[in-house]
């Protein structure tokens, strides 16, 4: 199972639908391209900014420990612009689906815009929502 940011942010801070992504802990191996890193890096730094978090690397560290394995984004780069012109959506989000493919995996999202744009395509059945 791919999970993106929308679902792993849940993992570390206490937001709607957390309960959701903590089950998906332990049902399948979780894997992400590695701009999850990016990406959870930036959103803790905005919940830093706002004094809600407090020790940055405990965060950074719970994500590594929960999955189980990070692809390299170069190696999804071309696939990813592909579907980002496809979709005609932002290259980021198309990073895990562009993983989902390669790995005949499903990808689990927060995200309803890009659930939305993936409706209708093939790639709707790929692509879940998480609650």
């Amino acid at each position: 199972m791919i999970v993106d940011a929308s679902v792993a942010v849940k993992w570390l801070l206490r937001e709607p639908d957390t309960d959701d992504a903590v089950a998906l802990i332990g049902q399948k191996s979780l894997s992400a391209p590695d701009l999850i890193h990016a990406e959870i890096a930036n959103i803790v730094w905005k919940h830093t900014l706002r004094g809600e978090v407090h020790d940055i690397e405990q965060y950074l560290a719970r994500l590594d420990q929960i999955l189980d394995h990070v692809s390299p984004c170069w190696e999804l780069a071309a696939s990813a612009t592909a579907l980002a012109v496809t979709l005609r959506h932002p290259a980021y989000d198309c990073f895990y689906l562009a993983l989902a493919i390669a790995e005949d995996a499903e990808l689990v999202t927060a995200d309803r815009r890009f659930v939305a744009t993936c409706a209708g395509t093939p790639h709707e059945a790929r692509v879940r929502l998480l609650a």
